[in-house]
């Protein structure tokens, strides 16, 4: 792609260096005080690294020497790096959900990108809500940017047995709750799960959001399936800082390459991939923020053409290290032929089928040929009915296939306190064909929907050997987990959607082929039960926690604030009680594009 070559004085950096007043010279003799001389930076573009590390992300551990390696990329191509500190959101310690935050980093990283002297910026991300975070603020900021993912962690070891992050645990977890290992062995493999930097090596949402990114155009070819470990990793790292000063001679910003076809990449990526449920929120709240009007809907459509070739933890059986050597995402890429829109252009000035070019699969069993797919299609499934008037997620790759059309009485729990206390009692009234209902864990009432989705089976029925029945909540799951969970069931039951009337011993009926989740009981008796329905207490009363609970948009929109998304998104079917939250932000109006601040 041949864009014309900006001058240095028409660098977005020059309104603060490179004019000769009051406001200039205090830029400049500030910068001096930091020990750069003039011409270090003067005329060169200024590029953000906006850095996710802490000493609390274990996904990110690494990036305190990958960001140096980006540093010296930005300085061998003629720029000016200035590393910056943005949320960290390390998944496994942030409590009650990092999706609590996730729009709190997209706000972060479009701030820091408007109101400092940066042409450009690299975001450092990986951890499950770091990609979409960055991903939002950039967007809306509109600045030349460059993606560099994580990478995935080393495969895990106990005792011989190969480990995958979350979905091992799960696993374990189960057996040990049944009595089938002990202590010890818990214990180790505690120990051997997560042995290397890096984000989850399984297809949880770490590893399908940085494919998705990649799918997208957003990341150098390739990089997504590089493993943290891997020396690879640090020679891509430096090649991004490269590549981003070259994006800004050239002005390619991310609206030049983020379209509605880019997105069906990343949506057909997932799906074939069986990715993260949680990809539907993602993904939907990042193309809104592009102008873009991609819907649970359209997850639904690619579905049902697109077979699962990605043969990896949860719904497969390889790890993300095994998927690197057997070809990486390239490889998936080309394997998808013309399910895969490759003339759309990606940050490196060439089109996403130019940097596939040539892929090839080394280890047909991690990557399957479509000839030979883990899945014919439906990697994901978006469900609707009566219980769920504005839809509701499934992974049926994931799950006990005997359970894809399924009838069974509800057994309600109220919170996640309430199914804490009484989930393993020998006194609840459940069997195999139960339907366990967890309300109150969506994006206002949770808070933040939390990943409680893989609701525990009782453990009376994990000692009769059961592994898998059908689950519903409001909640998201870790794309790590696995069974029989419906999820993401919208509008919430904490703003009076359907599920919020469900009691025990109602009849809930699924099925996944004609996408239909259904409460058998009737219009009359849900019309009365609404009617006797009280608003439950929100759960903050001071803090960014009040401006979520007001301006978070519900699941199918992608659980954005309503002020930040782009306009022309606004628009989209939606029922009475979501339409009823959505109107408590109704006096602050969705937002236009960032502006310029003005210096003074």
């Amino acid at each position: 792609m041949s864009s014309p070559r900006k001058k240095p004085e028409e660098l977005r950096s020059y309104r603060w260096y490179g004019v000769n007043d009051l406001r200039s010279f205090g830029h400049r003799s500030r910068t001096a005080q930091m020990g750069y001389h003039s011409s270090e930076y003067m005329g060169k573009p200024v590029i953000a690294v906006l850095n996710t590390w802490s000493e609390i992300n274990s996904c990110h551990t690494h990036f305190k020497q990958r960001v140096e390696e980006v540093k010296r990329g930005i300085w061998a191509a003629g720029g000016f790096p200035v590393e910056m500190p943005v949320s960290t959101l390390a998944e496994p310690f942030q409590k009650p959900t990092t999706m609590l935050y996730r729009n709190l980093l997209a706000m972060e990283t479009e701030e820091v990108l408007k109101s400092y002297p940066f042409d450009g910026c690299v975001l450092m991300g990986g951890c499950d809500k770091t990609t979409p975070g960055l991903l939002m603020g950039a967007i809306s900021m509109n600045l030349p940017a460059i993606y560099l993912p994580a990478g995935p962690m080393l495969r895990g070891n106990w005792n011989g047995r190969t480990l995958g992050s979350g979905s091992d645990t799960w696993k374990y977890w189960a057996e040990l709750r049944a009595g089938k290992i002990t202590e010890d062995e818990w214990k180790g493999i505690e120990s051997g799960i997560a042995r290397s930097p890096g984000h989850c090596m399984t297809m949880g949402t770490a590893s399908t959001m940085t494919s998705a990114a990649e799918s997208l155009g957003l990341t150098l070819p390739g990089f997504s399936s590089i493993p943290a470990a891997d020396s690879r990793h640090a020679q891509f790292a430096a090649l991004t800082g490269q590549r981003i000063v070259e994006m800004v001679w050239t002005d390619q910003k991310l609206s030049d390459i983020l379209t509605a076809k880019s997105f069906d990449n990343a949506v057909t990526t997932v799906l074939a991939m069986s990715g993260s449920t949680n990809a539907i929120v993602h993904l939907v709240a990042v193309a809104r923020r592009a102008g873009i009007n991609l819907t649970t809907a359209r997850f639904d459509e690619l579905a049902r053409i697109t077979p699962v070739l990605g043969n990896i933890r949860p719904a497969g059986q390889y790890l993300m290290e095994d998927f690197y050597y057997a070809g990486g995402l390239r490889a998936l890429l080309v394997e998808l032929g013309e399910l895969i829109d490759g003339t759309q252009m990606t940050v490196n000035g060439q089109t996403l089928g130019e940097n596939i070019a040539g892929a090839e699969i080394y280890n047909d069993d991690v990557i399957r040929t479509r000839a030979n797919p883990l899945v014919a299609r439906d990697g994901l499934a978006v469900l609707t009915g009566n219980l769920a008037p504005d839809g509701a997620v499934i992974k049926p790759a994931a799950m006990e296939q005997h359970l894809r059309k399924h009838r069974g009485p509800a057994v309600v729990f109220k919170d996640y306190s309430d199914m804490a206390a009484r989930i393993d009692s020998d006194d609840l009234d459940v069997t195999a064909d139960s339907v366990i209902v967890l309300q109150h864990a969506g994006p206002v009432g949770a808070p933040g929907m939390p990943e409680w989705g893989q609701l525990p089976i009782p453990q009376k029925l994990l000692k009769e050997g059961v592994r898998d029945m059908l689950r519903i909540s409001d909640a998201r799951m870790s794309g790590t987990s696995y069974g029989a969970c419906v999820l993401h069931v919208a509008p919430e039951s904490f703003v009076g959607g359907p599920l919020a009337l469900v009691k025990d011993g109602d009849i809930v009926e699924l099925d996944v082929d004609a996408r239909r989740l259904h409460l058998a009981v009737s219009d009359e008796e849900l019309a009365a039960r609404k009617a006797a329905w009280v608003p439950p207490k929100r759960p903050f009363e001071r803090g960014f926690g009040v401006m979520h609970q007001m301006h978070v948009t519900q699941a199918n929109k992608g659980c954005d604030f309503d002020f930040l998304e782009t306009p022309s998104t606004c628009g989209s079917q939606e029922s009475a009680q979501g339409q009823a939250h959505s109107a408590q932000g109704a006096q602050v109006t969705s937002s236009k594009p960032s502006t310029e601040p003005e210096i003074h």
